[in-house]
């Protein structure tokens, strides 16, 4: 069975337990159990958007460890979890328990390098981490590198990549039903974080979707304000979250991608609006497909050319599983996706078929290099710089 067949039946069959009822046991997974350990960090990013809850709703997966530096915040962990193991120390859990899955939940990312290098070295064979991804593409290619020597399967909680419309909407596209595509223009949130930090908080899980639309990225150019005025090296400071180096309030970057589509990602620090951004739109001569993060239905089409004004009454159409225009079949497609139940599933269909998780360790680390492609562009006056960047380490550094 194919991949977007797998994630069809699988959201099919997953509706009867997130309805807490009985639970048709999915066909591609064996009945097999995999020992998950979780990895948290109170006040660092303490356990990611549920990515410490997920296992629980997953027949195949049972946690037995949890790791927290925190002794409060690794107290309250255990009580969630089921009175699970639990240690202070994340390698010596790693060492002593030796699980197959590892669930690295803290949204900083300073941690997470190390984290995935101490979970391959402890002999884990699948591992799900919260985004964004690496702070480097050093990181991003050692831990390539890491997985494919030691047969690891690893996915990134880019979570509306998993979402079932998406190949819905790609066979919509290559059958010509919105004209020809155009451009894709990307957003952030656009809150207080707008900017650098939208770029790498936010701004990776559109980019990740802009290259499941367009492709690799090929090249980058930017351009970074600070309060109005062109950044400089002396507004360089170091990034919330265990980001590193970090610039700029207002961000505006283009991006050549594979497929011939212009990419642009732009945020602006309190431009945004709960009501809007956080997305992606893909301009067609046809009209405008619109792809909302985390909401549903996560793909709308609205008809008409987007560059030729007129008076006529338009409205949205929505893009479901079942095709343009048709009710959403999976009554909890939300929660298949928002809840990681999605992700979870095609990584353990990785693990037993040895097939890459939709998004493994190179499409998320296209995403970390895209988002150090804007800083290295900075860095060379807004120069156009192409993929792979030569260096691999922080744009900013």
């Amino acid at each position: 069975m194919n991949r977007r067949a797998f994630l069809a039946t699988s959201a099919a069959l997953i509706q009867p337990l997130l309805n807490k009822s009985a639970f048709a046991q999915t066909p591609e997974l064996s009945a097999k159990r995999h020992r998950v350990a979780v990895l948290g960090h109170t006040g660092h990013g303490n356990y990611g958007h549920g990515l410490d809850s997920v296992w629980r709703l997953i027949p195949q997966t049972e946690v037995v460890a949890v790791a927290d530096p925190d002794a409060a915040g690794r107290a309250a962990a255990k009580a969630k979890l089921g009175h699970v193991a639990d240690y202070a120390d994340y390698t010596v859990l790693l060492r002593e328990v030796q699980p197959d899955i590892v669930a690295v939940c803290p949204r900083h990312v300073h941690e997470h390098h190390a984290m995935i290098v101490a979970a391959i070295a402890a002999g884990a064979r699948g591992i799900y981490i919260e985004k964004p991804f690496v702070r480097t593409p050093a990181e991003a290619d050692d831990v390539r590198r890491l997985c494919r020597e030691k047969g690891v399967k690893l996915a990134v909680a880019h979570r509306n990549r998993y979402h079932p419309s998406l190949p819905v909407l790609a066979d919509l596209l290559a059958g010509g039903t919105f004209g020809s595509p155009l451009e894709i223009r990307a957003r952030g949130k656009e809150d207080q974080r707008g900017g650098g930090l939208d770029l790498w908080v936010l701004g990776s899980h559109v980019l990740n979707l802009g290259t499941y639309l367009a492709g690799a990225p090929l090249a980058c150019s930017a351009a970074i304000f600070e309060q109005g005025r062109p950044a400089t090296d002396a507004d360089i400071h170091e990034g919330d979250e265990g980001l590193g180096p970090l610039l700029g309030d207002e961000i505006h970057a283009r991006f050549e991608m594979e497929r011939g589509l212009p990419l642009f990602f732009d945020s602006k620090k309190n431009a945004g609006a709960r009501t809007a951004g956080f997305g992606l739109q893909l301009l067609c001569s046809g009209g405008i497909i619109d792809l909302r993060i985390d909401t549903e239905p996560l793909i709308q089409w609205l008809a008409g050319n987007p560059f030729k004004p007129t008076t006529d009454l338009r409205q949205w159409t929505p893009i479901t599983s079942a095709g343009l225009g048709k009710p959403e079949p999976l009554k909890s497609i939300g929660e298949f996706v928002a809840k990681h139940v999605g992700p979870v599933l095609d990584l353990l269909h990785a693990m037993e078929t040895g097939g890459e998780p939709l998004c493994g360790p190179d499409a998320a680390g296209e995403t970390v290099e895209m988002i150090h492609g804007v800083f290295t562009s900075y860095k060379r006056g807004g120069a156009r710089v192409a993929f792979p960047l030569e260096s691999r380490l922080h744009g900013l550094a």
